[in-house]
């Protein structure tokens, strides 16, 4: 970690506050009124608990930078303490706490990759990609004499995850689903 002015903060960067919790910042506005002090409006993210509010700081005080590592990881397999992922070039595996992953194993299965943020060590968050790939192990047959718009009907994935699906969609079929929206996107090529 290196000692920086909260002049120097960016968007994107993450810092520690006084309060020993990192932040990311969001947006920044420096105002200098006149012949008076400026101003500096910080819209910093706390990163454990994803609330986002605004802070006014002094430009000129220090704050430290916190160096966050982003690592490619492969899910392995969940045990009695938790999710299991492995790093895909060290092959060192973390074993993350369920409160940590919370909903995400209902995209995850096992050798699926994802993006750990780690910071001195410890695992931080983790980040899905965009869309992932799931069997349909559960849903209804296609109703004769419905139209395809707007008729979907529900549908239940291989790890449990509850989505609608159009009308033809039937048990085996693999589908793409967005991850952001839990939203189906097609099927899978």
């Amino acid at each position: 970690m290196a000692s920086i002015l909260f002049s120097e903060v960016r968007k994107g960067m993450v810092i520690k506050m006084d309060d020993g919790m990192l932040y990311y910042c969001v947006d920044r506005e420096l105002r200098t009124p006149g012949n008076l002090p400026s101003k500096l409006t910080l819209k910093l993210k706390n990163l454990k608990t994803g609330f986002v509010n605004e802070q006014r700081v002094h430009p000129e005080n220090k704050v430290e930078q916190a160096y966050l590592d982003k690592r490619e990881m492969e899910y392995l397999y969940k045990d009695s303490d938790g999710y299991v992922f492995m790093d895909k070039e060290t092959y060192e595996q973390v074993t993350l706490a369920p409160d940590m992953v919370g909903d995400l194993p209902l995209y995850l299965k096992e050798n699926n990759t994802c993006h750990v943020t780690f910071y001195e060590g410890n695992p931080l968050s983790i980040d899905l990609p965009a869309q992932v790939d799931l069997k349909v192990v559960e849903t209804d047959p296609a109703l004769k004499g419905a139209t395809a718009a707007a008729q979907y009907k529900p549908a239940t994935l291989e790890t449990g995850l509850k989505i609608t699906v159009p009308p033809h969609i039937a048990i085996g079929d693999v589908v793409s689903v967005d991850t952001r929206e839990s939203k189906y996107l097609g099927r899978a090529k």
